[in-house]
């Protein structure tokens, strides 16, 4: 399919094929929600952590004699019954870190560029180089190209400390180089905004 190119000020200034193979393909849901559930589970630190009972301060002694003093009979400080007592069956350290084929990571990624494609969502610009951090320089593309306001995912071809800084503090963009991109953050931009010369970066990853 073919998308218009439009400079920093919102003029149209050409035209780009965007290849069928990436931005047309039959959208695969469980794959998308399989790359959604993976990218949201290595978000987790699993470092929650609780003392059992071997853990809890507090003595082997036997707290008081099992009969005669009218209470219920108790043979540890440590009970989890006890306020100060251990946990049972508490969170232990661990990873959540799930892995999926590099397949169907790709596949993912290409239907939900395929899902933007059809919803018209995906603007392509003129590539962006900034002299100096500002944002206001940023804002005023986004604010050219209608897209202020908007939660926008901006797509450079590589690592740009210039633009990553001045976009960063820019309520609802995302500022991310192409070919790192993930499925859960195509999925949670309503816009995707990419630099010209990003796109033949997607086209070279994601592509056959």
């Amino acid at each position: 399919m073919k998308v218009d190119v439009f400079s920093r000020n919102g003029q149209k200034s050409g035209e780009i094929e965007l290849p069928d193979e990436v931005f047309n393909v039959e959208p695969h849901e469980h794959a998308m929600y399989q790359a959604v559930r993976v990218y949201l589970a290595h978000q987790r630190q699993g470092t929650h952590k609780v003392k059992e009972r071997n853990e809890v301060s507090g003595g082997g002694k036997k707290p008081w004699r099992q009969k005669g003093r009218g209470t219920a009979r108790a043979g540890s400080t440590r009970s989890p019954l006890w306020v100060g007592g251990g946990t049972v069956h508490g969170p232990k350290p661990h990873k959540y870190t799930i892995d999926i084929p590099k397949k169907m990571r790709k596949l993912a990624r290409k239907s939900a560029l395929s899902l933007r494609a059809r919803e018209n969502s995906i603007v392509v610009v003129e590539d962006l180089s900034l002299s100096s951090i500002k944002t206001k320089d940023v804002a005023a593309v986004l604010k050219a190209l209608n897209l202020e306001g908007e939660k926008v995912l901006h797509l450079l071809p590589a690592q740009d400390e210039k633009t990553y800084l001045s976009s960063r503090n820019i309520a609802n963009c995302t500022t991310a180089v192409a070919d790192k991109v993930s499925t859960y953050d195509i999925l949670n931009h309503k816009k995707i905004l990419i630099h010209k010369s990003a796109v033949d970066v997607i086209i070279n990853t994601f592509g056959k």
